[in-house]
């Protein structure tokens, strides 16, 4: 079942705080739509979260176009709450797929010590080049350690 709505947020947002808001507008759209779906769950869409927040938690728009599905996945209810020209996938039933293990050619093991032998290699190459770059001269850093002066700020003599 598919229907579209047009909610009236304004007087729900209205309630409460001004940072609240937005999360006011969130949750008067869950409770519109389980109201007229007559669906205790319900999802909201990705695009219409974004187009409530887009203003931020303070200034959400006053009303707001809906498209509501209602579906059921099993032995579960559920809506899918999105904007009108956002299309609306339902989950599909996802069936365990027999992955294709491709056969590896088998190595010997005279193979495998090679490529070790060559890896190790690489490291010890890696490790001669850092050795050989200078090092900089790490001289302690002379710092003055006294005290700064106080700073006295307006009259110094008391009458």
């Amino acid at each position: 079942m598919e229907r579209l709505y047009t909610i009236p947020l304004r007087r729900e947002f209205q309630k409460v705080a001004n940072y609240k808001r937005t999360s006011k507008a969130m949750r008067a759209i869950r409770q519109f739509i389980q109201k007229h779906m007559k669906c205790e769950n319900v999802l909201i869409g990705k695009e219409l979260n974004l187009e409530l927040w887009k203003n931020g938690r303070k200034n959400p728009p006053p009303r707001i176009k809906v498209k509501a599905v209602k579906d059921k996945d099993k032995d579960v209810e559920f809506v899918i709450v999105n904007l009108p020209n956002v299309k609306i996938e339902l989950p599909k039933d996802k069936k365990k797929e027999k992955k294709k293990t491709v056969e590896k050619p088998e190595v010997s093991e005279d193979e495998k010590q090679k490529e070790q032998d060559k890896e190790k290699k690489e490291v010890l190459e890696h490790k001669d080049i850092r050795k050989e770059r200078p090092i900089q001269s790490q001289e302690p850093l002379k710092v003055d350690m006294k005290p700064k002066e106080k700073r006295v700020i307006g009259r110094t003599s008391k009458k």
